[in-house]
Parts: structure tokens; C-alpha cells; sequence
């Protein structure tokens, strides 16, 4: 099995940034993690700040990847062309959001992502990511 996890803005900083919502793990050691746990899957990873870059990704691999895993970060909440690239590619998407943003500000409640996608995982960290995978298995 061949999946992706695809990050968006700012979740490079993970392990820097407001670890009192995102934690104090950078997300290199936990994909080494996660590697480890699922050796049966071909797992990858792509971060970007760039939205344009994120559908160049999804749009790479979503015709031949068996799933993607996307963290679109605040792109979930503004990006129609990240929504709209989800909806156009084969491979199942998970939505995968670290913290729970339905306990956050209003306009983190709305998803361009989540019509698109297979499945919404939020608010269990980074474990969040681990479930992804499962929901895959």
C-alpha cells in the first residue's frame, strides 16, 4: 500500500509552534515513528507553505497513490482550489487536523476540504495521523 501524508502551511514549525495547541514533537521524528509501526505501508511526505504546490501534489499523485493523507492546515478553511483538487483525483482522501477545530475560532469550523474527502480525523494531536493510516488498513 502506497500512501502520502501531505502537510500545508506552517506545520513545518511543528514542535516550535504554539505547542500548547500543536504539541512540542517535530513532525520528521514521528513520521520516523509512524514509518517504524506500518512497515507494510509505503508511507511518504510532502510539506508545503504553498497552496499551489499542495494541488500540484494532489494532483500528482492522486491517480496512482492507494491514499493521501492531507493536514491542509488554514488552506481547510479558505482554499477552494485545494477543495476542488480533492474532489478531481481518484485516491481517497483523509482530512486529518491536529487539534480539535471545532473547540477553535468560528472560521476554522468550515471545511473546503472536508465534502471531497473520505474521512475527518481532528483533535487527537498527532495520533491523528496514525488514525489516518488505520482508516487505510
Amino acid at each position: 500500500m502506497k500512501l502520502i501524508i501531505i502537510n500545508g502551511p506552517n506545520l513545518n514549525l511543528l514542535g516550535k509552534r504554539e505547542p500548547e495547541i500543536y504539541g512540542a514533537r517535530g513532525f520528521e521524528d514521528y513520521l520516523k515513528e509512524l514509518q517504524a509501526e506500518f512497515p507494510q505501508v509505503n508511507l511518504e511526505y510532502f510539506q508545503s507553505n504553498i497552496e499551489g504546490e499542495l494541488i500540484d501534489k494532489l494532483q500528482e499523485v492522486g491517480f496512482s497513490y492507494d491514499g493521501i493523507i492531507l493536514n491542509a492546515a488554514a488552506y481547510t478553511h479558505t482554499s477552494v482550489g485545494i477543495g476542488d483538487a480533492v474532489k478531481a483525483i481518484d485516491a481517497p482522501v483523509v482530512e486529518v487536523h491536529i487539534s480539535n477545530t471545532h473547540k477553535r475560532e468560528e472560521f476554522r469550523h468550515v471545511s473546503f476540504i472536508s465534502p471531497g474527502a473520505k474521512g475527518v480525523i481532528l483533535g487527537f494531536g498527532l495520533r491523528s495521523y496514525e488514525l489516518a493510516i488505520r482508516s487505510f488498513l
